[in-house]
């Protein structure tokens, strides 16, 4: 939306468009109530650009329809494992979010950036970065909030808005994360399946298990944590997150058709939910088991 609103400021026609809609939790950002879904057609378009996706089908198959005409694809993103999928690419492995991608491209060529384009640049960033906690945050990523925050941006609103308003059924999705989760490699090792079932129970919505892997990784022990997560069509999403620079869950992920990077990846793997947990946990601990 940062893009989207700069280009929208210049006076382009802009569509911003994905696959699932705005999750709740980011309903608040501006411009968001702008997004549209793709609904089956073709959209006629002069440009497409594809953010922060490592593969051209991590965009869902309806916007992959909906660009399908597009005569130019640009590919902007920092996952290490991105092919290059565009017709035009700038993929930066040494970012740590596609959002600082975005904004030094627009300051370095006076794209406008005003408070809405601030607001919607620094969620990206923090949250791409744990709140600035992950290794890859780097000295320009704090300089970029320095500058957002010089410029008059209200970041303690917007972390509040992030970290500090969640919705109670958000709460129950952690307690019973909390309840369930398994260990195994020695406790180094910690995971969680989250069914069909628990969703309906608790009414979940899209975006509310936003961060509820990091309560994993930040157990003591933990070297690799992973939630698996029932999805349509009888598929399960993997995420998977690494706190040891020598464990790799990207290649974990890879051998599933999935990547991402070193120390967050994500695939999708065919149900049920819990025989692709365990193949999955099986290669993951065969990782950590050479560790030893």
């Amino acid at each position: 939306m940062g893009l989207v609103l700069s280009l929208r400021a210049l006076g382009k026609e802009v569509i911003a468009i994905l696959e699932d809609g705005v999750p709740s939790n980011l309903a608040f950002l501006p411009g968001a109530d702008t997004v549209t879904r793709p609904d089956g057609g073709v959209l006629e378009l002069d440009l497409a650009i594809a953010l922060d996706t490592a593969t051209h089908e991590r965009i869902g198959a309806g916007c992959v329809k909906a660009f399908s005409t597009a005569p130019v694809l640009v590919n902007i993103d920092h996952h290490g494992t991105n092919p290059g999928y565009g017709h035009l690419n700038h993929i930066d492995t040494s970012s740590p979010a596609t959002g600082q991608i975005i904004y030094d491209l627009l300051s370095q060529h006076g794209f406008p950036i005003d408070d809405a384009v601030r607001q919607n640049l620094f969620v990206a960033i923090s949250t791409d970065t744990g709140s600035f906690q992950f290794s890859s945050t780097n000295a320009r990523t704090h300089r970029i909030a320095a500058e957002m925050l010089e410029a008059g941006l209200d970041t303690a609103r917007l972390a509040t808005l992030c970290y500090q308003s969640f919705p109670r059924r958000r709460i129950e999705l952690q307690r019973a994360m909390l309840n369930e989760m398994a260990f195994r490699a020695d406790d180094r090792i910690a995971s969680w399946q989250l069914t069909h079932r628990l969703m309906n129970d608790i009414q979940m919505e899209p975006g509310d298990t936003e961060g509820l892997i990091d309560t994993l990784r930040a157990i003591d022990s933990v070297l690799a944590c992973v939630i698996f997560e029932d999805i349509d069509h009888g598929k399960v999403r993997v995420s998977a997150r690494s706190k040891d620079m020598r464990l790799n869950v990207s290649d974990v992920c890879a051998r599933f058709g999935g990547g991402g990077h070193r120390m967050a990846a994500g695939a999708r793997l065919k149900g049920p939910i819990h025989e692709a947990a365990e193949i999955f946990l099986q290669a993951l601990e065969d990782e950590v088991r050479r560790l030893d």
